[in-house]
C-alpha cells in the first residue's frame, strides 16, 4: 500500500453560512424547530433572509468546517464539494484554499446557485439552521477523484449530503475506492432529522462501508430508535471499528468492539455559539487518529477543538488549533 500523502479528504455540502442573532419568539414566528437543520427551497431562503437581523457571511458546510479544523491543526487535507460559478461559490473556494485545504472540484456553470445556510443563534448559544442546498445537489460519482481518495488515510463523509440520490452513489463510490486502497472511511450522522430520513440507508452504510462513526447523543439514539444512550452504545458496538459519540457538556464516549473510553468536555469560559462543535470535534479526533494517537487522546483533542469552536460566532477556528493543542500537551 502506498504511503498516504493526505491525512483526510472530506466530502460534503459546500455551503456559505449566514449567521444572525435571534430570540425564541422569532424562531416561533418563523415556524422553526430550535436546534435543528431544515432543508428549504430558494423562495423560503429569500423570505427568511429578508426577515433575519444583521448577518455575518462565512464559508461553512459541515465537512468543510472539519477540514478547516484539520488545516488549523497542521494536518494535510482536501475537500470535495460542488459550488456554482457565482459570488458565493468564489467566496467558498477562496476561503477553503486560503486555509490550506486542497479544493479541485470544478464549479457548475449552470443550474442552481451556491448553497447557503441561514443560521439563527439564540441567547443560549443554540443554532437553528435553514439550508438551501442549491448547487450541492449536483454532486455525484463523477466528482469523486479516485487518486485523491486513495491518497488519504481517511475519507470523511458528511451525513447532511445524503439527501440527494446522486450523492448517495458518490458516497458508495468513495468508500469503495478508499477500502480498495487500504484506507479508512468515516461518516458523520450530522443531524437527528437527517437520520430519521435515512435510517435504514445509514445502517446499511455503517454495516458495509464505514470504519469510524461520528454522532451526537440525539443522532445515535435516533439511528437505533431508542431514548437510552447506553442502549445506543450497546447497539453500535461492533458495527464499526470506532464510534465517537459526543454529549455536549458531558464530553464524549469512544466505543470500540472491546473498549469504551469516556472523555471529559474541555472547559469553555463563555459559550457563544454551538455552530460547528461536532464538526471541529471530528477535526481533532481525526487529526489524532491519523497521527498515531491513542483513542482517549483523540477524544481529548476533539473536545479541545470543539471548545474553541463554541467560544465565538461561526464554525471555523479563530485561534490556531495546533497552538492550543501544543499548549495543552496533546500534540
Amino acid at each position: 500500500m502506498a504511503t498516504a500523502s493526505l491525512d483526510v479528504v472530506g466530502i460534503g455540502n459546500a455551503i456559505v453560512d449566514v449567521l444572525a442573532q435571534a430570540d425564541d419568539a422569532f424562531l416561533a414566528s418563523q415556524g422553526l424547530a430550535k436546534g435543528t437543520m431544515t432543508l428549504i427551497d430558494a423562495a423560503r431562503a429569500q423570505s427568511l433572509y429578508a426577515a433575519m437581523g444583521p448577518a455575518i457571511e462565512m464559508s461553512g458546510g459541515s465537512a468543510g468546517n472539519t477540514m478547516a479544523g484539520i488545516a488549523s491543526l497542521g494536518g494535510k487535507g482536501a475537500y470535495i464539494g460542488r459550488v456554482r460559478d457565482d459570488e458565493l461559490g468564489r467566496v467558498f473556494g477562496h476561503d477553503i484554499r486560503a486555509i490550506g485545504v486542497r479544493f479541485d472540484t470544478a464549479p457548475s456553470t449552470s443550474g442552481a446557485p451556491t448553497a447557503r445556510c441561514l443560521i439563527l443563534v439564540t441567547p443560549d448559544a443554540q443554532r437553528t439552521m435553514s439550508t438551501f442546498l442549491g448547487a450541492c445537489v449536483e454532486l455525484g460519482p463523477q466528482d469523486i477523484a479516485s487518486d485523491l481518495i486513495a491518497s488519504a488515510q481517511v475519507t470523511y463523509l458528511e451525513g447532511y449530503l445524503y439527501d440527494p440520490p446522486l450523492a448517495q452513489e458518490a458516497f458508495r463510490k468513495a468508500a469503495e475506492i478508499a477500502h480498495a486502497a487500504g484506507r479508512k472511511v468515516a461518516l458523520s450522522l450530522s443531524d437527528p432529522f437527517c437520520v430519521d430520513r435515512h435510517r435504514a440507508a445509514f445502517r446499511a452504510l455503517l454495516a458495509g462501508h464505514v470504519d469510524i462513526l461520528f454522532a451526537n447523543e440525539a443522532e445515535i439514539c435516533s439511528l437505533f430508535e431508542t431514548k437510552d444512550f447506553d442502549a445506543a452504545v450497546r447497539a453500535v458496538r461492533g458495527q464499526c471499528e470506532i464510534a465517537a459519540l459526543t454529549r455536549s457538556e458531558r464530553g464524549s464516549v469512544v466505543v470500540t468492539a472491546d473498549a469504551t473510553h469516556t472523555v471529559a468536555a474541555e472547559p469553555v469560559q463563555k459559550l457563544v455559539d454551538t455552530t460547528g462543535a461536532g464538526d471541529l470535534y471530528a477535526s481533532g479526533f481525526l487529526h489524532g487518529l491519523t497521527h498515531g494517537r491513542d483513542l482517549p487522546s483523540c477524544g481529548r483533542l476533539g473536545s479541545l477543538c470543539a471548545a474553541e469552536a463554541i467560544s465565538h460566532f461561526g464554525a471555523r477556528p479563530e485561534t490556531s488549533l495546533k497552538t492550543l493543542a501544543a499548549n495543552a500537551g496533546i500534540i
